[in-house]
């Protein structure tokens, strides 16, 4: 079993970069897919950017071309990229693990929510 952690929230001006970081202090990630998910003030959560065990990805249209999902295997960590941020990007952010057995695709984790473990979420805040 997983237990997803997140890191590398904080404050940034628009324009900026902040890179997230999910790590499992559990099983490996390698065996999981992994998302990254965000939830601002009033709104629902949405899926941001996905990603399989075999390495296929999935990013939401509004971060695309702007966040990479990655996976480094050795250290056991998923990453998310952010560039370009802008204020409606403000939100916490949580990383999410999808038992094996039940992955499909990046797509269906990110868009249908498809995660079995959650972590606590970290906050990412853009403003001048």
């Amino acid at each position: 079993q997983v237990q997803p952690v997140e890191s590398g929230g904080g404050l940034v001006h628009p324009g900026g970069s902040l890179r997230l970081s999910c790590t499992d202090s559990g099983d490996e990630l390698r065996d999981y897919g992994v998302g990254w998910f965000r939830q601002a003030p009033g709104k629902e959560r949405e899926g941001v950017a996905c990603v399989g065990r075999d390495g296929s990805m999935y990013y939401a249209e509004s971060v695309l071309g702007r966040f990479t999902i990655s996976r480094d295997n050795a250290k056991n960590t998923v990453y998310l990229q952010m560039n370009s941020l802008r204020p409606e990007d403000t939100a916490v952010y949580y990383c999410g693990a999808r038992f094996p057995p039940l992955f499909t695709t990046a797509q269906d984790m990110c868009v249908r929510q498809e995660s079995d473990y959650w972590g606590q979420g970290t906050q990412v805040t853009v403003s001048s």
